[in-house]
């Protein structure tokens, strides 16, 4: 009689040293391409809905009558100061250069902003006098509502130049 025919097992894998490594660096790059591509679908639709415009940051500054004409008033709550031109137009000037942001000051005797970092000056409507600035301040908007000033701290703008959209008439 024939004894049953004895299969030999299969051998177990081994797995040497250079194949573990080998696969554990394949898993990382997998790893890591799938944290970029999540990176990349993340910037790509994580944007602001450019329909909605930020809400307004009104603040009360007083009555129209409480400032004089050719006037420079400090909010530094509210980062600006609040020039009503001779023409009786206002505008809400930031306190920050436009050369490298130090906060300017007033000076009244000579009717100019001064950045005491560098001398920047600008006069009341925040056009630039003396340079390194090489702009105008920027601004804050100015709103009149039932003879109150009320300034939107909320929305900074930049600009180059002054220009008369920029002031808000009583």
């Amino acid at each position: 009689m024939k004894s049953p025919q004895q299969h030999p097992e299969p051998p177990t894998p081994v797995i040497t040293r250079r194949d573990f490594f080998g696969l554990a660096w394949k898993g990382l790059g997998i790893l890591a391409a799938v944290e970029v591509l999540g990176m990349i679908i993340s910037f790509i639709f994580s944007g602001k809905n450019k329909n909605s415009a930020p809400p307004k940051q009104l603040l009360e500054a007083g009555p129209v009558d409480s400032f004089a004409k050719n006037s420079v008033c400090a909010f530094m709550g509210g980062r600006f100061y609040l020039a009503r031109q001779q023409d009786g137009g206002f505008i809400a000037l930031s306190l920050r250069c436009t050369h490298l942001g130090c906060s300017i000051n007033w000076e009244e005797n000579k009717k100019r902003f001064i950045c005491p970092c560098h001398s920047s000056a600008f006069d009341i409507s925040g056009e630039v006098l003396n340079p390194p600035a090489s702009r105008a301040l920027d601004y804050y908007p100015v709103l009149i509502e039932k003879g109150v000033v009320k300034v939107d701290i909320g929305t900074l703008k930049e600009r180059k130049t002054t220009g008369k959209d920029q002031f808000t008439y009583a």
